[in-house]
């Protein structure tokens, strides 16, 4: 019988429906447990830039000493390369020069990538929002996912702020 299936000349439109339907099924059974497979992998290895400009990187310090501990969070200490980095975390003024070189760390970094704004300077531009070179936010220069308030933020802001990050990351369908 299953010869008589697979053979081509008596029924040519077997095989491709078996392998369409063998398709969907792979799909519906291995996508989803694949894409909580890589979302959790994401998740518990976020590898953060720092473009750190202001009195924030201060909080961010604090967030990385053994008090607040974020490594725990799966927020890695990465010194590596802007090609390994996933996360870029802005904390400060960033003016109106500083915006192109901004944009190129970002297109450096490889998908998926995400961008957490922390403290009032990144997010609106803070004490200077009306000077002519301070941007009124990063957000018209990259596509922020998570914003960070506080001038500055406590460290228990940030780690906040990377739960909401990782929540957003878990929700997300494969790639």
């Amino acid at each position: 019988m299953l010869k008589e299936f697979f053979n081509q000349e008596t029924a040519p439109h077997a095989t491709n429906v078996l392998v369409g339907k063998l398709g969907e099924v792979l799909v519906k059974a291995v996508g989803k447990p694949l894409d909580y497979a890589i979302n959790w992998g994401r998740i518990w290895s976020l590898w953060p830039v720092h473009l750190e400009t202001a009195c924030c990187s201060v909080e961010f310090g604090a967030a990385s000493s053994p008090r607040y501990d974020v490594e725990r969070f799966g927020i890695i200490e990465a010194f590596g390369s802007l090609r390994q980095c996933d996360l870029i975390v802005v904390m400060g003024t960033i003016t109106r020069k500083m915006a192109p070189r901004l944009r190129m760390v970002y297109d450096q970094m490889p998908d998926p990538k995400y961008v957490i704004a922390m403290g009032a300077c990144a997010i609106t531009g803070g004490l200077y929002f009306d000077s002519y070179n301070v941007l009124p936010g990063i957000d018209g220069v990259l596509p922020v996912d998570v914003y960070v308030p506080g001038c500055p933020p406590r460290p228990e802001t940030l780690i906040q702020g990377c739960m909401l990050l990782q929540e957003k990351i878990k929700r997300m369908k494969g790639a």
